[in-house]
């Protein structure tokens, strides 16, 4: 008999979800190089940015590994930096120390604090217009601030939705105004393997690179050198990438970090799983070695027959 969705993962599908990472707070990128400051460091063209959007970008290793993911919004003054949860400090040491004696740039955090929110599910625009916001940002990437509040559209990184930066006084409250569901990890883990979405700390780790991890669209092509650029536009025009994110299709649940075997030998591993209500099935994402990343793959996991299966998985 099938189960039930749980209520926070039905939210996600047909109502609103909000989702409250801790520890996600912005960073300022000020001064007049903090342009050219990160289009040198990190594999997206900063530079094209017009006031109002945004892009993902990495910043890579000299080997072109992955050392942090965050987006960047440009205005006519700050860019605004969003790491992944829990990394804000780590990215502010880092860029400091990138800083030379000559750079105009200044690494910061706002100071009134804030946080950041993200509503998720087809009925978040509604959730939104209950706390005021009646004006949203339209297309991918695109943001507009209101009083003290951002709000960011974003689509193609993490799960689809709008991301929130607000006041932190003002966070609990507006949660409750908001009427969304809290959404948990396991929902939350288990929409993001369905639409084949990595997440820092489990894809995007120092392990791989972009182009292995699922992020080949956040590294712009003909924008210059930055570290790990040579590498990585090696990889593309040669076809060189070794290893690449895909889903797996699993007979038994699993955990990250569990090796995934190919005939008779270790091809790749497991780097998030959870079972999937929509397919009544456990799921996972795996970064696999060519060639046994094409879908239809047979792979064994801790003894138990799997799939490879091209992404999104629904």
């Amino acid at each position: 008999m099938m189960q039930p969705w749980p209520s926070a993962y039905m939210a996600l599908r047909q109502g609103a979800a909000v989702w409250a990472p801790p520890a996600a707070e912005p960073l300022l990128l000020t001064d007049v190089d903090r342009s050219d400051f990160l289009q040198r460091m990190t594999t997206n063209d900063i530079k094209r940015l017009r006031a109002g959007s945004s892009c993902v970008t990495v910043l890579t290793s000299p080997t072109a590994k992955i050392v942090q993911v965050f987006t960047v919004l440009a205005s006519s003054d700050p860019l605004w930096l969003l790491p992944a949860a829990g990394q804000g400090a780590a990215l502010e040491r880092h860029l400091r120390g990138q800083i030379f004696f000559m750079d105009k740039v200044r690494v910061s955090r706002p100071e009134q604090p804030m946080t950041r929110l993200r509503l998720l599910g087809p009925q978040a625009a509604q959730a939104l217009a209950r706390v005021g916001c009646h004006r949203l940002p339209q297309a991918d990437g695109d943001w507009l601030q209101e009083g003290e509040r951002i709000v960011l559209r974003q689509t193609e990184y993490d799960l689809p939705g709008y991301e929130l930066i607000v006041p932190a006084a003002d966070a609990a409250a507006l949660r409750c105004q908001l009427d969304a569901v809290e959404l948990d990890e396991a929902s939350y883990t288990a929409r993001r393997i369905e639409l084949g979405r990595p997440a820092p700390g489990a894809e995007l780790t120092g392990e791989y690179s972009p182009l292995e991890a699922g992020l080949a669209w956040s590294c712009a092509e003909n924008k210059g050198c930055y570290t790990g650029q040579e590498i990585i536009a090696r990889q593309v025009t040669y076809d060189k990438v070794t290893r690449s994110l895909v889903g797996l299709k699993l007979q038994t649940s699993q955990e990250a970090g569990v090796a995934v075997w190919a005939e008779g030998r270790e091809v790749g591993q497991i780097t998030s799983a959870a079972f999937s209500p929509q397919l009544s099935a456990p799921v996972a994402l795996a970064i696999l070695k060519r060639p046994y990343h094409l879908p239809g793959t047979a792979v064994s996991v801790a003894g138990s027959a799997a799939t490879v299966a091209a992404l999104p998985l629904v």
